[in-house]
């Protein structure tokens, strides 16, 4: 999902429910084979909804270009996946929320559809 797009959505939710709470937190994605921590961003975004309050969250994560296999051939050999990363183009999750029983339960978006 596009940054406009995605600037579309919040700005349609704060004109027709209001935001609660919005906020925008560094995660670790994965770890390289060489020990580099691998960082995505979670934006989301809270809001009162005639269900109930619900949270709209967004994951940006660098794009996966390649993957490589590394592996000795001798038994007992350690065997690990290393994935090469994007430096500039980015993959995006939303996923939607629904506040239930003190807890955040994820809404299955294409039941909504």
């Amino acid at each position: 999902m596009h940054d406009t797009k995605w600037d579309n959505i919040i700005f349609m939710i704060e004109e027709k429910f209001g935001i609660i709470d919005r906020r925008k937190e560094p995660i670790e994605i994965n770890q390289s084979s060489t020990g580099q921590s691998i960082m995505g961003e979670v934006e989301s975004v809270e809001f009162e909804a005639p269900q109930g309050k619900m949270k709209i969250e967004r994951i940006a994560r660098p794009k996966i270009v390649d993957k490589k296999v590394l592996s000795t051939k001798r038994i007992g050999g350690k065997v690990a996946i290393d994935y090469v990363y994007s430096d500039d183009e980015k993959t995006h999750e939303v996923k939607l929320y629904r506040f239930d029983n003190n807890e955040w339960r994820e809404v299955d978006l294409t039941a909504l559809v």
